[in-house]
């Protein structure tokens, strides 16, 4: 049976929400060897509903890369937002919303190198991964076999904006088909990660969809972001998701409402927006907020990024 191996965080030091973790963060650009240079034709772009909102979270990593602070350094959107035939200024964002997302991506990325470094062998699931370069970010080892799933039409996307690299799959596939994840392999500890697609999801089938990842691989971590029951509710206010026309459903309050519904997965961190170890390089709007929402719970905990493991332990 595939074995599990933690590092960085023990096993039984849980962080709660609100308390770090880890120290302040380090966000390396890096110097990888991929490159997205030599993908040389514009591609156009005809997206609806949620697909849509991954143009708007795109663009503002790109412009992310150009603050003096930048939180994410993803050099590879700032290539990909070239690579588009598109009119980013219709989306009607400026670069002072990216802490939103930059923040959040930038706490996966650490969590998921912890992993790759930790397992070696292992399976990566990027669950909605829309156009985001992780893979690429993150340029895991040749023992590792990375999966990005999303709708077709994003897929079809990935296939003309990004080269393909060794040990890189995708998956054209709705989220709650069940019969996506029979197409990989469960012979490894697997990274199952989902960033920015809970909350489209119905509470029945998020906590579903999470029993099958733990049911099918035979060990591995759960990385998942959640909007508590105050974000659900005040989807309209929210530009990126009134513009695509989505619907906000599945709020997650706190962790015990995991673990008391998804048997088997032990909680390993949870960190709100305002308390990721990446927040420290937002802007100062974003660390001004965090001291008035200190003072009501419920908005400073709108946010949360979960963490979980599941699986034997070596």
């Amino acid at each position: 049976m595939a074995t599990l191996r933690i590092v960085a965080l023990s096993e039984y030091m849980v962080a709660p929400l609100g308390v770090n973790p880890m120290s302040a963060p380090t966000c390396p650009t890096g110097t990888l060897a991929n490159s997205l240079t030599h993908v040389t034709n514009k591609v156009s772009v005809d997206l609806s509903g949620p697909a849509q909102t991954m143009l708007s979270t795109l663009y503002l990593k790109a412009l992310d890369v150009d603050f003096e602070r930048p939180v994410l350094g993803d050099r590879f959107a700032k290539e990909a937002i070239d690579r588009i035939d598109y009119d980013w200024t219709e989306l009607g964002i400026t670069g002072k919303w990216a802490p939103l997302f930059t923040v959040r991506t930038a706490q996966y990325d650490i969590w998921a190198r912890q992993f790759l470094t930790a397992n070696e062998r292992c399976t990566v699931v990027h669950l909605g991964c829309g156009l985001d370069t992780r893979v690429f970010r993150i340029d895991p080892g040749p023992e590792a076999e990375w999966y990005d799933v999303d709708f077709p039409a994003v897929i079809a996307l990935r296939e003309k904006v990004y080269p393909a690299r060794p040990n890189y799959h995708l998956i054209a596939t709705p989220a709650t088909d069940p019969a996506w994840l029979d197409q990989i392999p469960a012979d490894r500890p697997v990274l199952f990660l989902a960033e920015g697609i809970s909350m489209y999801l119905t509470d029945t089938e998020g906590v579903s969809l999470l029993r099958r990842v733990v049911e099918r691989f035979p060990s591995g971590e759960l990385q998942i972001d959640f909007f508590n029951w105050i974000a659900i509710r005040s989807q309209k206010t929210q530009t990126l998701v009134r513009r695509s026309g989505s619907t906000l459903h599945w709020a997650v309050n706190s962790p015990q409402d995991i673990l008391d519904r998804v048997p088997k997965v032990r909680l390993l961190a949870a960190v709100t927006f305002f308390d990721a170890i990446t927040f420290s390089r937002a802007s100062t709007v974003f660390r001004l907020a965090k001291h008035v929402v200190r003072l009501i719970p419920p908005l400073r905990k709108s946010i949360q990024y979960h963490r979980y493991a599941f699986g034997p332990v070596s």
